[in-house]
Parts: structure tokens; C-alpha cells; sequence
């Protein structure tokens, strides 16, 4: 792998298999968050971890507002990273706005991807009251989410991790993704959930022609179940599994059950 992708996405290569998962994080969020999948499925597939620029430990040189403006550059980055390990036929399992991250993907470059598991996505956060879409968050909610993370950064991130999580009876999850959002530099932060929550790609879910896993639960702050059977009803081969679990975070939150989730529908197409 040559430095440059290995550095700017900080490139990590685990497990053994003939079969490789890569696994891409959601906002504020970053590769280590996957450690649950890991473990469980190390032994039986080649894994792949990195962080989104501008996430975890990612080269924030490579980093320009321009460039990752839309999910469309981190697609772009994700296909530079299967081109270099000279990647096919892969399962590839997104977290959050890192679900529209392999469609965007799989749109270019089908043959990446064997298939796509999309672990609480969403293509569109804000709501459209004219086509009755309910994405989760209306204008002004997200107007004073944007100004709360304008205001105190770190106040904002505190405050919102717990809220995420969905778990408040285990802190200490909420504390983690607090550390990891609060990681990142504010100004990339804001720029990342500014892209993030107001992008559309509704449109871009009936041109998927790749098998898909919709993973959904209960009690998420940002993305409802409403979502999930939106994106099962358009990605033509798209089904959706909904697991007990609380917050947006399932993977950290209730990993058995997302485990099981995915291993049960790699197993069904094998």
C-alpha cells in the first residue's frame, strides 16, 4: 500500500480469510468504535479499518473544505483504497452517513462490493414536509444544533454524545464518543456535520444494484425507523433487519446484536 493512502486514512489490515469486510464509522466517530466486529469476525474474514479524513487518526493535511464539501469525496477515497489493496467483491459495512459513503461507491464501482450493510444510514437527516420524508431533524432543529456547535464546540460534543448513545444507564459509552468528538478539530467537526446533516441522496438509492442489509432500532435521536423502510423500500436488492437496541451507535451499544445481524445475512448468501 503506498504511504499516502496509508497515512491519509490511516489504513489498518486485520483477520485472516479469503473474504474481506471493510468497516468505514459514522460522524464523530472514528475506526476503534468497530472493535466489537473485529473480534467477532477476524478469524473468518480479511478486515479492513480506517478513518474518514479529518476523523481519528487521519492525515488532517490531507484535509480541505472544498475537496470533502459532499459524501461524494469520501466515496472517491474509499474506491482510491480498493484500487491500491486491489479490492473486489468485498461486503462493505457503513455506520451513519458512511452508509451513503458505499453507495455513492457502488454506484462508480459495483464490482468492489459484493455487498453493502448499512448499519442505521440515512440518505436525507433534514425532514421534507412536501413529500411527507421523515429524516429526523426539521430546519430549526438543525439550525440550533449547527449554532450550539458554534457557540462551545466542546460544550456541544459533551452534551450530545450521551444523547446519541442512547444509553444512559452505561456513561461510559457516552463518554467514549464524547472523547472522540471532541478529538477532532471544531472547525473540521462543524464543517463535516454541516455536509452530513443536510446532505440528499434519496435519489441515488433506486440506481444500487448491489445486495444490501438495512440495520435498524428503536430510540435513535437521529435517525427514526422511518428511514430504514424508506432506503428498503428504494434499493431494489435491499432488505432491512431491526435489532433491540437503543441510540445511534448500535455497534458499540449492542454489538451481539449487530453481530448477529451480519452474520446472519452473510451466511444466508453464501
Amino acid at each position: 500500500m503506498s504511504q499516502s493512502i496509508r497515512k491519509r486514512n490511516n489504513v489498518q489490515v486485520l483477520g485472516e480469510g479469503r473474504d474481506t469486510l471493510i468497516f468505514a464509522h459514522g460522524f464523530g466517530s472514528e475506526q476503534s468504535v468497530w472493535r466489537h466486529q473485529v473480534a467477532a469476525f477476524k478469524d473468518r474474514y480479511r478486515i479492513i479499518l480506517f478513518d474518514h479524513v479529518g476523523c481519528g487518526g487521519s492525515d488532517l493535511n490531507a484535509y480541505s473544505p472544498h475537496r470533502y464539501s459532499g459524501v461524494h469525496a469520501y466515496a472517491e477515497d474509499l474506491l482510491e483504497l480498493c484500487e491500491e489493496l486491489k479490492l473486489s467483491d468485498t461486503i462493505f459495512v457503513g455506520h451513519s452517513f458512511s452508509g451513503m459513503v458505499g453507495v455513492l461507491a457502488a454506484l462508480v464501482e459495483p464490482r468492489r462490493f459484493r455487498q453493502l450493510v448499512c448499519v442505521k444510514s440515512t440518505p436525507r437527516l433534514l425532514d421534507d414536509p412536501e413529500s411527507g420524508y421523515v429524516g429526523g431533524f426539521t430546519r430549526a432543529e438543525l439550525d440550533a444544533f449547527f449554532s450550539a456547535m458554534s457557540s462551545s464546540y466542546s460544550a456541544w460534543a459533551s452534551g450530545f454524545a450521551p444523547l446519541a448513545m442512547g444509553n444512559p444507564e452505561r456513561p461510559e459509552l457516552g463518554q467514549e464518543f464524547a472523547r472522540t468528538l471532541s478529538s477532532m478539530r471544531p472547525d473540521i467537526a462543524q464543517a463535516l456535520a454541516r455536509m452530513t446533516f443536510q446532505y440528499d441522496h434519496r435519489l441515488d438509492l433506486p440506481r444500487v444494484k448491489v445486495p444490501t442489509l438495512i440495520i435498524h432500532s428503536g430510540e435513535d435521536l437521529a435517525v427514526p425507523n422511518q428511514v430504514g423502510e424508506y432506503m428498503a423500500r428504494r434499493i431494489p436488492l435491499a432488505r432491512m433487519t431491526t435489532i433491540t437496541a437503543r441510540g445511534h451507535l448500535p455497534h458499540l451499544s449492542a454489538p451481539e446484536a449487530v453481530n448477529r445481524a451480519i452474520a446472519s445475512y452473510l451466511s444466508a448468501s453464501a
